[in-house]
């Protein structure tokens, strides 16, 4: 790993890329992660319907995607130090307030702050502080930090059970505010040290950067590559949340048992952290526009499988698979596509920007699905349509590096 890191970057090395990382599998894991499981108790406990709890959560990913280019200013300015504490401290203050919650209206106001929360604390805010830092290396440390979160819901969906099942829902929320406190405040508040001027010797950024002129948003929104990035990321944000919502729906419909189901899906995540495994054995002899391509490529071809052998368990094995393998690649790729492909100068921001329709796509998903699955009859054409966007995603990516290469 030491290969990789430039001797003028900034202390702090491996401990602190660990300790971040362990910060972001917490606070996935208590916020993300958990909600799913508190649906069902708080179902009983206080009478709400499934959907006014899931509206509550699904606001809260849209102010996420709202804050993320102020946020994103604030870090290219200022560093992402004391935003990255006061959303972990505001992280324990919600989730101690929604272990007290009795009415709809409160448990709305919660997630909406979470939703700044998420914005504050999570990969959006923390990928522009390591690329800040580590001008030489980030993508290693990105994808190390990927490896390490990725196993939030392996750890936290269990544990969140545990804790259901042993103290009740509103006790479990205290654990989860203290695990924040305990792990998140010190890391981010104590540890990180990112003010001041980005660290790290400068490497060389894409050929077509402009010298002087407008500020870097506003050349990225001129770009032919910003908006084929737009679109990639968006349809696979689209895709991504149509699963994680419908997924076991799906099955139930295709015939499968519920232990085939729940085998398959445990594989999902697996196969994200061997990818992300792979990608950083591959270290500097892979790049962000070869992980894109390849990833991007096997997607539409993982659903067409789906779809083509609906009721066949081996075929669903070979989905889930791929499936996790294509979104564990693509969470580094959404994070170095930016500075790869148009430069690092505003990257905050630039993501921020990018992260907005991304995240519309996410919160509208499952919401489309259902339409569609009730006008169709069934989720075969929600498949299907989901196999298209797979190919737009891969034909967008294409198009956003071959915009890169002519504008060098």
């Amino acid at each position: 790993m030491s290969s990789e890191t430039e001797p003028s970057e900034p202390a702090g090395g491996w401990p602190l890329i660990v300790a971040l990382a362990l910060c972001q599998l917490v606070s996935y894991g208590s916020i993300y992660y958990a909600f799913a499981l508190f649906i069902a108790p708080m179902e009983a406990e206080l009478g709400w319907s499934r959907t006014s709890i899931s509206g509550a959560a699904s606001l809260g990913l849209l102010v996420s995607g709202l804050c993320a280019y102020g946020m994103g200013r604030w870090i290219d300015r200022h560093g992402g130090r004391w935003l990255m504490a006061a959303g972990s401290l505001l992280a324990v203050v919600l989730l101690a307030a929604w272990s007290r919650v009795e009415t709809a209206g409160g448990f709305t106001l919660v997630w909406f702050g979470l939703g700044v929360v998420m914005a504050a604390t999570q990969y959006q805010a923390l990928f522009p502080v390591l690329i800040r830092r580590y001008r030489a290396s980030y993508r290693t440390r990105i994808t190390v930090v990927t490896l390490i979160a990725g196993f939030a819901s392996t750890v936290f969906i269990p544990l969140n059970h545990v804790l259901i099942d042993a103290l009740g829902w509103r006790q479990a929320l205290v654990v989860l505010a203290l695990g924040q406190l305990v792990v998140c405040v010190p890391v981010h508040g104590l540890w990180l040290r990112d003010g001041g001027p980005a660290g790290g010797t400068p490497v060389p950024q894409a050929a077509h950067r402009p010298a002087a002129g407008p500020g870097p948003v506003r050349r990225a929104l001129g770009t032919r590559t910003f908006w084929g990035l737009v679109l990639c990321f968006s349809a696979t944000s689209l895709t991504n949340s149509v699963i994680a919502f419908h997924a076991v729906p799906l099955l139930d419909e295709r015939g499968f048992t519920p232990g085939v189901a729940v085998g398959a899906i445990a594989l999902i995540g697996p196969a994200q952290v061997a990818a992300r495994l792979a990608v950083f054995a591959a270290g500097r002899r892979s790049s962000t526009v070869a992980i894109g391509r390849v990833a991007l490529a096997v997607l539409p071809v993982a659903f067409a499988v789906l779809m083509l052998w609906p009721g066949s368990v081996a075929a669903l094995f070979v989905f889930a698979l791929a499936f996790g393998g294509v979104n564990g690649t693509m969470t580094i790729v959404r994070a170095t596509a930016v500075p790869d492909l148009l430069w690092r100068e505003g990257y905050g921001a630039i993501n921020g920007v990018v992260a907005l329709p991304t995240t519309f796509a996410h919160a509208a998903a499952p919401i489309i699905a259902a339409h569609m699955w009730t006008t169709f009859g069934g989720y075969d054409t929600v498949v299907w349509a989901m196999a298209g966007c797979a190919a737009v995603a891969a034909g967008a990516f294409w198009f956003a590096v071959r915009s890169a290469a002519t504008a060098g």
